[in-house]
């Protein structure tokens, strides 16, 4: 009962953090953490004892296989240049350059650690820095930290375990390594491919033969980024890899016919599991910070000058990681231009400015990831205890500490004065796809032949499809290209949402008014309720 009723503090916890994070003008990771550190304080003394291996199969996949489903392929692929260099160029820079540095720094930690270490600090984490931005930055350079923050997850992580296994057996060999790695990456996109794939059949035989039930289909994408995961690492491929593959596969296969209760359920599942799960790693990490700082100074004789020593370690780290990235971003944006001379494409529309730079370089804050990747670090090493795990996770947690707060005061003042463009070309996609979707509508309404059995029926099915017309027209002239039209269509449209909402609300008042006489049964007040409700909800936010 004492697990039950940890998580269902922590759930709760989680939800207000959420109302807390509207009143406190800091970003909600910030606050999720204070809220952990509070509950650990030895008046409450709440302690949570974390298995590694469950921490990463819990929290890990279920959170990939979400940023894979969510990240815009089609943007993707535009900026495929830059992601990569990021995601694994930078991934690589971080891992040497970073891991000198720690292990010149504290000896104490072997190099194979130390870039284990730099590893697992190379995953950035997007959503926080669109949270503390409130979306005002650049849609280019949101999309290009979108995707890093998406395959770096992956490339860091396989790093991570490489360090490892090092770390453990003593041996490595760049050749076998860097196979290997190929190897183990592919293979881990394969699998969460071929799954997801075989999945999607799945789905559309059942569909085919009527079982489209959408919580039974929900809880098969539950159920998908762990199966992908654990399938790739029992076939030795890499389990992150086929849980972010998995993912970006699935929303190809999310547009299947006859589900869209199962997209509506899946959606807002979905949110709200990305949601409690992105506040429990944090939640964990604050209640977790205590015990970390205990574990670290508990072998020194001197507390405060110990803790302040080894603060300044995590300044030192951070600081060096910073420059890595600035230095990382600034010579590759640089060697773009030249190669692009050279190859006679003249300079670049978009030229990066020194701005753009320090965005993406506080652009790179860590988050979730990084502490669910060290922490999965391994109790013992060779029967002993795995050398300065405690320092690991004192380093990592400080590090995401202080990206977080850095981010918070650089991010806003970089910021100012840019007010975010409305995005012309989105808008035009949208006006275009709502225009042929509506054209291709009435099209299919004047070639459905009705073949009514009387005149009566003949007369009514032509005034059926008449309406139906008519509101396709509409949308016609709320997205045609004349300003004026525009206006005026959206005003009426306006008008009618309202009037639509003022019955709805009617009719909901004197649904709740033949409950309360008895007059209809609790099914039948779900059943009208509900669709009531979706009809409102598809009126959308009305002023």
């Amino acid at each position: 009962m004492q697990t039950a009723y940890t998580v269902l503090i922590l759930l709760m916890l989680v939800s207000v953090s959420r109302l807390v994070g509207r009143v406190i003008a800091l970003p909600l990771p910030l606050v999720q953490i204070g809220a952990g550190a509070l509950l650990a304080w030895p008046t409450l003394g709440l302690h949570v004892a974390l298995d590694p291996e469950l921490f990463l199969f819990l929290f890990l996949p279920p959170l990939l296989f979400s940023d894979g489903w969510r990240m815009p392929k089609r943007e993707f692929w535009r900026l495929r240049g830059p992601i990569l260099t990021l995601a694994v160029g930078l991934v690589l820079f971080t891992v040497v350059g970073a891991g000198y540095f720690i292990h010149w720094l504290l000896p104490s930690i072997p190099l194979p650690v130390a870039f284990a270490l730099a590893a697992v600090l190379s995953p950035t984490d997007a959503v926080a820095v669109s949270a503390i931005s409130q979306n005002r930055l650049p849609t280019p350079l949101m999309h290009m930290l979108q995707g890093e923050a998406l395959m770096n997850d992956a490339s860091g992580l396989v790093t991570f375990k490489f360090a490892l296994a090092a770390a453990v057996t003593g041996v490595f060999s760049l050749a076998n390594a860097s196979l290997t790695f190929v190897l183990v990456a592919v293979g881990g996109l394969a699998v969460g491919v071929a799954l997801s794939w075989l999945v999607g059949r799945l789905r559309s035989w059942m569909i085919a033969r009527g079982w489209d039930d959408p919580a039974t289909h929900v809880v098969f994408m539950l159920l998908l980024p762990f199966a992908a995961y654990v399938l790739a690492e029992r076939l030795g491929a890499s389990g992150i890899l086929s849980a972010v593959a998995a993912g970006m596969m699935q929303s190809w296969l999310d547009l299947l016919p006859r589900q869209t209760s199962t997209r509506l359920l899946n959606r807002s599942v979905w949110s709200l599991l990305e949601f409690a799960f992105n506040g429990l790693i944090f939640l964990l990490l604050g209640l977790q910070l205590p015990d970390i700082i205990k574990a670290v100074v508990s072998h020194e004789t001197s507390l405060w000058p110990t803790l302040l020593y080894r603060c300044l370690d995590v300044v030192a780290i951070f600081l060096v990681l910073v420059v890595l990235r600035f230095v990382w971003v600034q010579s590759i944006w640089r060697l773009s231009g030249l190669l692009r001379r050279w190859r006679g494409k003249g300079e670049m529309v978009n030229v990066p400015t020194a701005r753009s730079c320090w965005l993406l370089t506080v652009g790179g804050v860590r988050g979730a990831v990084t502490l669910a990747g060290v922490l999965s670090v391994p109790m013992l090493m060779a029967g002993d205890a795995f050398p300065e795990r405690d320092l690991l996770i004192f380093i990592a947690a400080g590090v995401i500490l202080l990206s977080l707060v850095a981010a918070c005061i650089a991010l806003p003042l970089l910021l100012r004065g840019i007010e975010k463009s409305p995005d012309d070309k989105r808008r035009s996609e949208v006006r275009d796809a709502w225009r042929k979707t509506a054209e291709a509508a009435i099209h299919a309404l004047e070639t459905e032949e009705v073949t009514p059995h009387d005149a009566a029926q003949a007369a009514l099915a032509i005034e059926l499809k008449a309406r139906i017309m008519s509101e396709y027209r509409h949308q016609l002239e709320v997205f045609n290209d004349s300003a004026e039209a525009q206006a005026l269509a959206f005003q009426m449209d306006l008008l009618e949402r309202r009037l639509r909402l003022k019955a709805l609300r009617a009719q909901r008042l004197e649904l709740y008014k033949l409950s309360r006489h008895h007059q209809i049964g609790d099914d039948v007040l779900r059943e009208v309720l509900g669709e009531l409700d979706l009809s409102e909800a598809n009126l959308g936010a009305v002023k």
